[in-house]
């Protein structure tokens, strides 16, 4: 799997995810990771395309993440690509999130993951649900300014 494009150091994107929320907060939050994972990671071999970020017990957790192991990786240790990984939050952040998601409606989705500080991070979004209907106004209006900027490039 090649480098997802974004900014530098990203290592996995989440498109699907702009596609069917409002993103109405950003959050950044360290990962709990296994040696493999990380050799894995480096080498950008994570999908987020299924994965979601759930509360339990006071602590988050990011589901369904897919991490492919590389077959150089660790022969001792079974790797589960699949596997739930704790998240990295201060006590704060967890306890305004269960409040915004138990009494708001709201919902985790996972944005980004991505390296700082030689440490992978992962980019949460606090985010409400499109309907049908938004999302074809977001594709018109995609298709709008894209017609636009060929209209204008003609012009020239």
């Amino acid at each position: 799997m090649a480098k997802q494009e974004g900014k530098p150091g990203t290592i996995a994107l989440n498109k699907k995810a702009r596609h069917d929320y409002f993103i109405e907060d950003r959050l950044e939050a360290g990962l709990a990771l296994k040696g493999w994972e990380v050799k894995a990671l480096r080498a950008g071999r994570m999908q987020l395309k299924e994965g979601y970020v759930l509360l339990k017990d006071g602590e988050a957790w990011l589901f369904g993440a897919h991490v492919a192991p590389l077959p150089t990786a660790s022969t001792h240790e079974i790797a589960d690509p699949t596997r739930s990984r704790k998240l990295l939050l201060h006590r704060r952040q967890i306890d305004s999130l269960v409040g915004a998601v138990e009494r708001r409606g709201y919902t985790l989705v996972p944005l980004a993951v991505y390296w700082k500080d030689g440490r992978a991070k992962l980019e949460i979004g606090l985010a409400r649900g499109k309907k049908q209907h938004d999302k074809r106004a977001d594709s018109r209006e995609r298709d709008w300014q894209r017609e636009k900027a060929r209209l204008m490039k003609h012009r020239r």
